[in-house]
């Protein structure tokens, strides 16, 4: 897709919606013998999501997994709107759409894997991350130069915050 057209995509975001699994993390779950159950995420990713939230953007969180990390996580990140155990996530995209009173077209998402691409087939602006499945890299508009868990996250917002006009406004209240 050229520039000129992703560009128009990004402008059109109000709404941000995330994979956790792959996309927020590297994929890894570690559990300890007594079943706690622990994921790693990248703090850059985090503070895109902070950026986004400045530039006016609502955050949501589609993923087929139940986990507390992930609803302590999203807690700490300010999150919108979260399903989780969302098997069907075509369903769980239509609730959140839903919630924010917004069509596809004004919707990004990211994921990695094939439950992701009933998500990606309808949103405006649909990306993945560089170690994403073939088979999703194949299908979205935007694939990220880094990896899941990685930044892949941060350079989404980003992206969407320079095709919207907002970065300079941003990130010039951390340069002062």
């Amino acid at each position: 897709m050229s520039r000129r057209k992703l560009a128009a995509r990004a402008r059109r975001v109000k709404l941000l919606i995330l994979d956790v699994d792959g996309v927020l993390t590297d994929r890894r779950i570690v559990l300890s013998s007594n079943g706690a159950e622990t994921k790693s995420f990248d703090v850059q990713d985090g503070f895109g999501l902070v950026l986004a939230r400045k530039a006016g953007l609502k955050i949501a969180i589609i993923t087929a997994e139940r986990s507390s990390v992930v609803t302590l996580r999203a807690q700490q990140l300010k999150v919108d709107w979260v399903a989780q155990f969302a098997r069907d996530k075509g369903k769980a995209l239509e609730r959140c759409l839903a919630h924010f009173r917004i069509s596809p077209a004004k919707a990004a998402f990211i994921g990695d894997d094939l439950l992701d691409l009933p998500v990606l087939r309808r949103v405006g602006f649909s990306a993945s991350v560089a170690d994403a499945r073939p088979e999703v890299k194949r299908r979205v508009h935007y694939v990220t130069a880094a990896r899941g868990g990685r930044g892949a996250v941060r350079e989404l917002v980003e992206l969407i915050l320079h095709a919207q006009g907002h970065w300079q406004r941003i990130v010039g209240g951390y340069l002062k």
